[in-house]
């Protein structure tokens, strides 16, 4: 099934909101993953910042005598009684600190130190300790005075609080993506709104142009059909009927290109062609070339100088008297309509059902119509018209008359 442009928009948005959001999530999460793993490094940094510490005191304070290891040294330094632990191992046993810290297995503390003393290089990372817990170990080998590794010294961390900050901040870093997440979709939204704001307005005036130009033509196109056929049917009548013919065919195109003038004033691309127009005189114009259809049409009319655009006006001219003549009477009656100008207004009145109060503002509505209750204004010829005295400076406004009847009266600013 083929979408519409409106949902083709509306698709457009949700496509720019996912791409929007999961390109900066994918980067946050970068970022977040990134940082999480330099927290980590600073963290065993630290802690081997202090394993070092202690390996590098106890192996100062470890002698050689005479190819004997001494360590008595080291019972004098507070190191002894300090965290982190450490252990000296050598080939004639191994002495610990005084105090334990962290519960380890000795073999393995044996383990690592035969093996740092064999490759003569420090060895770090993580092991388990007897209770479950994590530990850092750091093992640096020390040489006895014949240049031979002749042992190591193991120190011991608790990294249990190490990790357990890391874990925190892991759990703040998800919290904050997440919420981080919700807000980049929210802005991805209005963004993505505000991106295809310019085309759905494009596309809402291609379809108020198209459904204006529907509606401007076709009561001419219905009289333009009706005198072509009246013409085929009396060609005798053919003479008086060419140069009406040839009128509403030039009024027709004066709609279409009034039509193209108000897109493009919308769009920002014209401006209005304004000049000094008689008001009285551009109406009256309107009201001779409209057909009444047997309608009594009667204009009032003063010398009414304004600065206005004459083909705009004058197509709103042309909407009031349409309205009024299609929807301004009573049941199975012509229509009575009085136009009046003086000092730049136009009013338009009718001996109609007139309109409910109610909705009095909504007949200007594009699309709307009260047909069903009151005059049955058509709200898109109105909002025409109302657009076009906006547009001058001016207003409509639309009441019922004390002995029935919708009265519109269109304003427009009288030239200085």
């Amino acid at each position: 099934m083929t979408r519409s442009s409106a949902d083709r928009l509306r698709r457009l948005r949700l496509v720019l909101t996912l791409v929007f959001t999961t390109a900066n999530t994918a980067a946050l999460v970068v970022f977040a993953w990134l940082s999480l793993a330099a927290d980590q490094r600073e963290g065993e940094q630290r802690l081997d910042a202090e394993l070092d510490r202690t390996t590098g005191i106890v192996s100062r304070l470890v002698k050689d005598d005479g190819g004997v290891l001494v360590t008595a040294a080291v019972n004098d330094d507070e190191v002894d009684q300090s965290c982190p632990q450490f252990a000296v191992v050598a080939q004639g046993g191994t002495r610990s600190s005084g105090r334990q810290c962290v519960p380890v297995d000795p073999s393995v503390v044996t383990a690592l130190a035969q093996q740092a003393t064999t490759s003569g290089r420090r060895l770090s990372g993580y092991q388990n300790a007897t209770d479950g817990g994590l530990v850092r170990i750091a093992v640096e080998p020390f040489r006895m005075k014949t240049g031979q590794y002749a042992g190591a010294v193991v120190a011991i961390a608790d990294a249990e609080p190490e990790q357990d900050r890391h874990d925190r901040m892991v759990l703040l870093v998800v919290i904050g993506c997440a919420l981080a997440v919700g807000v980049l979709g929210l802005g991805g939204h209005v963004l993505s709104g505000r991106a295809i704001r310019p085309a759905a307005a494009a596309l809402e005036q291609q379809e108020v142009l198209l459904a204006e130009t529907a509606h401007d033509l076709r009561t001419p196109v219905a009289a333009l059909r009706a005198l072509a056929e009246t013409a085929l049917r009396n060609p005798g009548e053919r003479a008086e009927l060419l140069p009406r013919t040839v009128r509403l065919a030039a009024r027709m195109g004066g709609i279409i290109d009034g039509l193209l003038v108000r897109a493009r004033l919308a769009a920002g691309v014209d401006r209005l062609a304004l000049q000094p127009v008689w008001l009285d005189q551009l109406v009256a114009g309107v009201v001779e070339e409209t057909p009444s259809e047997g309608a009594s049409v009667t204009l009032t009319a003063a010398p009414s100088k304004v600065v206005i655009d004459p083909m705009l006006v004058q197509r709103a001219i042309g909407n009031l008297l349409d309205n009024a003549l299609r929807y301004g009477r009573q049941p199975n009656q012509l229509a009575i309509v009085h136009i009046t100008v003086a000092n730049g207004r136009v009013t338009v009145a009718d001996h109609g059902p007139g309109v409910d109060a109610a909705l009095a503002e909504e007949v200007f509505d594009r699309f709307r119509t009260t047909s069903s209750s009151g005059s049955g204004a058509s709200g898109l010829g109105l909002s025409i018209v109302r657009w076009v005295a906006q547009s001058h400076g001016g207003s409509l406004a639309v009441h019922n008359a004390e002995e029935g009847g919708a009265i519109f009266e269109l304003i427009l600013p009288p030239a200085p």
